[in-house]
Order: structure tokens, then sequence, then C-alpha cells
């Protein structure tokens, strides 16, 4: 099958950077958008950053002009890079992408979410 792995979170001080990972691995034929999600304790999930498979990007109003977020489809991996960091940023940031898998013959559409990493930010 399909899966997502992150990688990349920690503990940050205010004002530091972390750079999240995320790849997806499986029976893959074609990846259309990627996005990053998070969640922070006692509130809903809520999206981050999308990359579209066209190359377009969106960002959350909390997150622009300090988060990037980037993708090398030749790796089918996605990048977060995240900067300039605040305490209310804490979360697990979550993976999801939109994967077409099987083969020309049969093929189907997947929403894949990864399994989430945490990122805490404190002095």
């Amino acid at each position: 099958q399909v899966q997502l792995v992150e990688s990349g979170g920690g503990l940050v001080q205010p004002g530091g950077s972390l750079r999240l990972s995320c790849a997806a691995s499986g029976s893959i034929f074609s990846i259309n958008a990627m996005a990053w999600y998070r969640q922070a304790p006692g509130k809903e999930r809520e999206l981050v950053a999308i990359s579209t498979s066209g190359g377009s990007t969106n960002y959350a109003s909390s997150v622009t002009g300090r988060f990037t977020i980037s993708r090398m489809n030749a790796k089918n991996t996605v990048y977060l890079q995240m900067n300039s960091l605040k305490p209310e940023d804490t979360a697990v940031y979550y993976c999801k992408a939109g994967i077409v898998v099987g083969t020309y013959g049969s093929r189907s559409y997947l929403e894949v979410w990864g399994q989430g990493t945490l990122v805490t930010v404190s002095s």
C-alpha cells in the first residue's frame, strides 16, 4: 500500500527554525496535492500549507511569511520550512497527500495521512 512518513519535529526556542519532511512510499502512480496540517492540544486540526501538483502554494494567514512548503517530486517528498517559530505554533504536524495508486489499467485515488510529528516551541 501507500504510506507517508514524517520527520523533523522537536523542541525549539521561540524565534528558531525547524524543517519537516514527509516522504511517500508504496505503489504510487502519481501524487496530486501535498499539504501540512497541524493540531494543537484542545483545538481542531487546521490546514497550514498546501502545494498542488501544478506548483502553486497556499498558506494559513497565521504562518504566511514564516513557513515555506516545497516539494521534491522525484523523491515523492514534501517539506515545511518553519522560521520565526512562536509558542502558538506548538502542535502535532501532519502530512496529507492525494495519491493515485495502481497502473494504467487500474487506478484509484487515495487521501493518505502521515502519523504526525510533534513540534514544541518553548523557552
